[in-house]
């Protein structure tokens, strides 16, 4: 993740924000001009954004792989590999430092400095391993019964996982250490920017699924407000245990919410 001092000149300061979200939860190629706490609330309500633009890249390369003959299997396989490529893995090391952190049962300060080791634990293998099947299989569904009802569901995907990440930088949500992106981004949204935020998510969530009539759109967003409630549950747990969040926890939040979100998706038929 790029950090910088301050921005350049010639830096528009309205685009501050979009910098800020694609230039953290990305690994494309846009530099990060301002690290502060304004640049942090604007990046953190570009979130869901950056997740749209993943989940479409993801989406592409599935239905690229179907065209060209390959099963749903494989077509999953590669849609979940692209979010992986396109955040260098950080949300997937996320999701097992806090699963080793948390599993340790350790007190609050021995888990940070077990999530902050290099190395991956079992609890951190054990849930890496069970997410990404998941997350598999339950595209492979998806892209079994139509091209379409997979894509939408890497879009919304994607979209879900950030959007859970403005919902966890609101705040009244405090940071477990002074240091790192889970304190620069820390409380720096406010609750009714996240929400207006989310009431937007919810409704593109609808509008994709229209195309399958009122049931799909009512389960398109059933399962973007899911996966948030998932991710939700999964934040208190780590300002219970841990005293605030984390740049690790930010991770492990996202993946449950891409993942409770997918699995939604694939019920109901």
């Amino acid at each position: 993740m790029s950090e910088s001092e301050s921005a350049p000149p010639s830096a528009a300061p309205g685009w501050h924000g979009p910098r800020f979200a694609f230039g953290t939860l990305t690994a494309l190629p846009i530099r990060v001009t301002r690290w502060d706490r304004a640049a942090a609330r604007s990046g953190m309500l570009w979130a869901p954004v950056a997740g749209l633009t993943v989940g479409l890249c993801a989406a592409a390369l599935g239905g690229l792989l179907l065209l060209l003959g390959a099963g749903p299997l494989l077509a999953a396989v590669a849609t979940v590999a692209v979010p992986a490529v396109l955040t260098r893995g950080l949300h997937l090391d996320g999701l097992a430092d806090t699963a080793d952190g948390l599993g340790s049962g350790r007190p609050a300060a021995e888990a940070l400095r077990i999530m902050r080791q290099s190395d991956i634990g079992p609890f951190g293998v054990v849930t890496l391993v069970l997410v990404l099947l998941a997350q598999v299989a339950a595209l492979a569904g998806l892209y079994a019964d139509s091209w379409a009802r997979g894509a939408v569901a890497a879009a919304l995907c994607g979209v879900t996982a950030r959007l859970a990440l403005t919902l966890a930088a609101r705040t009244g949500v405090p940071p477990a250490r002074p240091e790192g992106l889970g304190a620069a981004v820390a409380g720096t949204v406010p609750v009714r920017a996240a929400l207006l935020v989310a009431a937007g998510a919810v409704g593109l969530a609808a509008g994709a699924g229209a195309a399958g009539g009122p049931y799909g759109a009512v389960r398109c967003a059933a399962a973007v407000l899911v996966g948030c409630a998932a991710a939700e549950l999964l934040l208190r747990h780590c300002v219970r245990r841990l005293g605030g969040i984390t740049g690790d926890v930010f991770g492990g939040i996202a993946e449950t919410a891409a993942t409770v979100s997918l699995v939604m998706l694939t019920l109901g038929g």
